[in-house]
């Protein structure tokens, strides 16, 4: 795990900028910084030594130097790959996966990504032909970024590296801008910066004879379904999964868990427990909220496997932290990427690696809005007139109660959604909690409205679900998340807020070949009845308790629609004053206000609005203003205690 960063450029003096870019990605990589400049290009890395302590300096060159590469993540299957290479005549310096690439690319050229099996962002130079090949995993778990200007091409593993080097000006891309909202998260190419775009997820970027071009080379959207009942199916999903737990053990140093009590960590946390024979450390936060703690799940799979369990309750100061993540994301935070920082935090006093159970829900269909999308469809019965004019109303009138998943709110969404059908009740789905279209036309201003005329960002939900070409809309879902939500929302959270702490996160369900086993598996295993995540449910009943198992899914989280009436509410008031969205003709900010208000005053729960909208406001000051963290966070606590 570490941080990469790159300029290709005729003029040396734009590519001496490469050690700032460096210097801002420092957090990526405590143990090792290399920089070299080469012909036309200067590669830079910041490393976590994981594997090969001493030996996998970087940038890594091939024997004759015409190859070098700068690498960011893990190959899984760099042991089978090197011995396969070794028997075929090929000699290594090195015990490091890094110098795999080198050897692939002199033999598959740019298909040498095909055969990696792992984690990977990186950049390789072939100096005979001064050609660049950038490259991202599969799933998009280690990121990185790029832009072009000036004749130059610059790389890296996040957004504030490219600013560091100051080579292009800061603006807002309206465009992300008005995804972000509705979405939570980035699609595509983008970032919140005009100019700087991301590599997506399974693509790769070619730079030859000053041409660029970016291509796909992996999809999930025609794999053949496995056949069989459901004790087959459970046996070949436990030996797939424990040989990709056995994978990702790869390491020189410790590995530990992340333990939250939950289905998915609890599974990979007992798997990984029987393969080392020995106590693992295992890692869990929570709060002090009854409703919102999962801690004593946790502790009864520690105890179940003797783990060296470590835990931590953290108080509820969720927004004085917020600057300082998104100082990390270069972008507005979820609430979900405070768990992961907190955590994270404490893994990193005591390894550098851990595994976790992140995408156990989205593989296997285990959130709510999977069964919610069928019991909508169940409601077209009643005359779509009714639903409006009568049904809504009556939702309406029934009051919040502001806790996760209140009623009010569940009821709102599945009469909603019911007034679409199949890939559009899933794209408005995803930003009905936050910005709609509709939501959307009141917040921007006219001006910026004309700008953005045409755009819809449903369009990048409703593409995938409909590129699948399943019969089965749970699989179109699952399709779709795997496509969206799982590269531009939870891996980037995931590898942001643990290489804050220099720790490197593994999420065995996410490997690509696992990912393809389990699109494999048909939909009907996984949401059974009204039963979500069915088969995988029945694999976790074989290492754990059985309650624990069949208990409703809790999930991490922190009562930020009361805070917002409560603590908050003094603060939200002033910084919808002092709005800089509104300043710049974004945003409107009566409307704003009035989302605030409608908030406080307990006529609408709008936390999830509100919270996009107070981290575009943080992010602005940081970002556009350059105030520090410290600065922002004094900014919020004049009001807040």
């Amino acid at each position: 795990m570490c941080g990469i960063a790159g300029i290709l450029s005729a003029d040396p003096d734009v590519r001496r900028r490469v050690g700032a870019m460096v210097a801002a990605l420092a957090h990526r990589g405590p143990d090792d910084e290399g920089i070299e400049d080469l012909d036309r290009i200067t590669l830079g890395h910041r490393r976590l030594s994981i594997v090969d302590l001493g030996g996998g300096h970087q940038p890594m060159f091939s024997a004759d130097r015409s190859l070098a590469v700068v690498f960011n993540g893990e190959i899984y299957n760099f042991p089978r790959l090197r011995e396969e290479l070794e028997r075929a005549g090929r000699r290594f310096a090195t015990r490091c996966d890094t110098e795999i690439l080198l050897h692939l690319y002199e033999i598959d050229g740019d298909d040498c990504v095909l055969r990696l099996e792992g984690m990977f962002a990186f950049a390789l130079w072939d100096a005979r032909r001064r050609r660049l090949l950038l490259a991202r995993d599969h799933l998009g778990q280690k990121p990185l970024f790029f832009a072009e200007t000036n004749g130059a091409l610059a790389f890296a593993s996040e957004v504030k590296g490219i600013l560091a080097a100051d080579l292009i000006p800061r603006r807002i891309d309206l465009t992300a801008l008005y995804h972000y909202i509705s979405l939570r998260f980035l699609p595509d190419d983008h970032s919140l910066f005009e100019g700087i775009h991301k590599l997506p997820a399974a693509h790769r970027l070619i730079v030859e004879n000053g041409r660029a071009r970016m291509e796909r080379y992996w999809d999930l959207s025609r794999l053949e379904k496995i056949e069989g009942g459901e004790e087959d199916l459970l046996a070949s999903l436990d030996a797939v999964l424990n040989r990709t737990v056995a994978d990702h053990r790869m390491s020189d140093v410790p590995v530990g868990t992340f333990l939250s009590g939950g289905i998915d960590s609890s599974l990979i946390t007992a798997i990984l427990a029987r393969q080392t024979g020995e106590p693992i450390p295992t890692f869990s936060i929570g709060v002090k909220e009854e409703g919102f703690n999962e801690l004593p799940y946790a502790r009864k799979v520690a105890a179940q496997y003797g783990t060296r369990h470590h835990e931590e309750v953290v108080a509820a100061d969720l927004v004085h932290r917020v600057p300082r993540m998104i100082r990390q994301m270069d972008e507005p935070v979820d609430p979900f990427a405070v768990g992961v920082y907190l955590v994270s935090g404490l893994a990193a006093r005591e390894v550098k690696v851990v595994l976790s159970g992140d995408g156990g829900d989205e593989l296997f269909a285990g959130y709510d809005r999977f069964s919610g999308h069928r019991l909508a469809g169940r409601l077209a019965f009643l005359p779509p007139s009714v639903r409006r004019r009568v049904v809504r109303p009556l939702i309406d009138a029934l009051p919040e109660s502001f806790a996760y998943k209140g009623l009010t709110q569940k009821l709102r969404w599945l009469n909603e959604m019911s007034l679409y059908e199949d890939g559009e009740r899933y794209a408005e789905s995803m930003s009905f909690l936050r910005f709609t279209e509709e939501a959307k036309a009141r917040l921007f201003t006219p001006d910026v409205r004309a700008r953005l005329a045409g755009i819809d960002s449903r369009a990048k939900i409703l593409e995938p679900f409909e590129r699948i070409g399943s019969a089965d809309p749970v699989d179109a879902m699952l399709y779709t998340d795997l496509m969206t939500r799982i590269p531009d929302h939870l891996l980037p959270i995931v590898d942001r807020m643990a290489m804050a702490h220099g720790l490197e996160v593994r999420p065995p369900l996410l490997e690509h070949r696992m990912v393809e086993y389990a699109m494999r598996i048909p939909a009907q295993w996984k949401l059974r009845g009204r039963t979500l995540k069915y088969l995988l449910r029945r694999l976790a009943e074989r290492y754990v308790d059985p309650e624990l198992v069949r208990r409703k899914k809790q999930g991490f989280g922190f009562p930020l629609a009361y805070w917002m009436q409560n603590e908050l509410a003094g603060f939200l008031r002033r910084a919808a004053a002092e709005s800089r969205f509104a300043a710049e003709g974004i945003f409107d900010r009566a409307y704003v206000q009035t989302l605030i208000e409608e908030h406080i005053a307990g006529r609408r729960d709008h936390n999830y609005r509100i919270w996009v909208w107070l981290n575009l406001e943080i992010w602005h000051r940081l970002y556009f203003e350059q105030a520090g963290i410290d600065a922002v966070t004094a900014w919020i606590e004049r009001e807040v205690a």
